[in-house]
């Protein structure tokens, strides 16, 4: 098997070397082409590779004429350095020398500066939020000017400047007195910005179509408060605006100077809707619910009494008794039973009344009964509250009353709402339960009345 193995390898070797023999022998010239070939490529290289050694030489021989160019420059500079130091220090020794020459000049005028500029920088905070500064912008940029040049070691105030800082007091002075109209621009509430005819009071208020105004000297104009004071207030506003000469009666906020800032925290503390809307809570709301069923039924019971009672009384003055009232349907009984002894007919009579009584006491005692739970909801409100401000002061401490002030307002406006319900709960109770009884009260009288009145028949006709 060997022997066949190695047989067949000489003979496949021999077919190959056969093969390559004739591929040699037609591609002989192709060989002798690319020997050319790479002899030119050869040749070409060198070229360029001496082409390229030279543009290097060159290259080299450039970068020191660069370099000595550059060294040169350094030298330069640095000297041009000690030349600008030695100038440095000698203008700092002179403004030394100047500053201390302006400081003999001037003499008493620092004084006067520094007085200047203590007085400006009192006036500067007034002017900043002045509701004159309204209507006279850029009165605080050209005293921050004037501040600024009167505390300068260098500039100096000239006289226009004071005089411009005096006609600024003199202007405020006499404007603080002053009742006039102009137009400006004036922010919403919303947002947007109009521009609209303003009256302003002196130094105190400004008003604008019936709405009070504030100004902020970091805003730069007039802004609407967004709540108002009360309507008598807003119309002595209006009657201002549209007055012409004369004397009209208008509010101000006395404080002034600042564009009514007292004003505007009054009108900013909340109403009592608000205070009751968000300091209630679940156990305030339940307590307005259930008062408002409570005076609601207070109500019905007491108007249904009274056309009861109007009915009992037209029925007094009447001969004829009719079903359609309690003393009616009374006085009927004794009408049905006209042979009945004494007895018989007092029995039967308070039957009657008895059957009349729980409709004239209807709803009574559920209009008791929340008049005496309403206090202690709030009482429950109370200590709930008290519970969430003890937690606070667990969690966050007690040196920020701010952040005890909802538990404390929860607890305080609960007891208020119980209170404010059972006051009137029991006062409708009080009138609806003596309407009741006065009811009952004829009922009684005219059943006793009548059964005197057949005892005494009675008696008469056995005498």
């Amino acid at each position: 098997m060997k022997d066949l193995m190695k047989k067949a390898g000489l003979l496949a070797t021999t077919v190959l070397f056969v093969a390559s023999t004739q591929v040699s022998a037609q591609e002989a010239g192709s060989l002798r082409e690319l020997l050319n070939l790479v002899e030119q490529d050869r040749v070409a290289e060198s070229q360029g590779y001496r082409e390229r050694l030279r543009e290097f030489e060159q290259n080299a021989n450039r970068q020191q004429e660069i370099l000595d160019t550059t060294e040169a420059r350094i030298v330069e500079q640095e000297n041009l350095q000690s030349e600008l130091s030695a100038e440095f220090d000698a203008n700092e020794i002179e403004i030394a020398n100047q500053r201390a020459l302006l400081r003999d000049r001037r003499g008493d005028l620092n004084e006067l500066f520094g007085t200047l500029q203590g007085v400006a920088g009192d006036f500067l905070s007034n002017f900043q939020n002045s509701l004159i500064s309204a209507q006279y912008p850029g009165r605080s940029a050209e005293l921050e000017a004037i501040i600024d040049r009167a505390g300068s070691t260098v500039e100096q105030l000239n006289i226009s400047e004071m005089e411009r800082f005096w006609f600024f007091m003199h202007q405020e002075l006499t404007e603080s007195g002053r009742v006039v109209k102009y137009n400006g621009n004036v922010s919403l509430p919303n947002g947007d910005s109009v521009n609209r005819e303003i009256v302003r009071i002196g130094a105190f208020n400004s008003v604008s179509e019936g709405d009070y105004l504030s100004y902020t000297g970091a805003i730069g104009h007039l802004q609407v408060l967004p709540r108002q004071p009360e309507a008598s207030i807003v119309n002595s506003a209006i009657a201002l605006q549209n007055a012409t000469s004369g004397f009209t009666k208008t509010g101000i906020d006395p404080t002034g100077g600042v564009g009514g800032q007292v004003m505007a925290n009054l009108v900013n503390f909340p109403t009592v809707e608000e205070q009751v809307r968000n300091n209630s809570g679940t156990i305030g709301f339940i307590i307005i619910g259930v008062g408002i069923v409570g005076i609601l039924l207070g109500f019905f019971r007491l108007l249904m009494l009274t056309l009861t009672s109007l009915k009992v009384r037209a029925q007094l003055k009447s001969d004829k008794p009719t079903k359609n009232n309690p003393l009616g349907r009374v006085l009927l009984v004794a009408e049905n039973n006209p042979n009945a002894d004494t007895e018989t007919l007092e029995l039967k009579l308070g039957e009657a009344i008895l059957q009349e009584t729980p409709a004239l006491e209807s709803m009574l005692t559920i209009i008791k009964m929340i008049a005496t739970i309403a206090p202690l909801g709030g009482l429950l409100g109370t200590v709930t509250g008290m519970i969430v401000v003890f937690q606070q002061i667990t969690v966050y401490g007690a040196g920020d009353p701010t952040i005890m002030a909802g538990g404390i307002s929860s607890a305080l406006m609960t007891t208020v709402l119980g209170i404010v319900v059972a006051i009137p709960t029991i006062f409708m109770h009080t009138v609806v339960k003596s309407r009741s009884d006065n009811i009952i009260h004829i009922l009684e009288e005219q059943a006793t009345g009548m059964i005197a009145e057949k005892a005494e028949r009675l008696a008469s006709s056995r005498s």
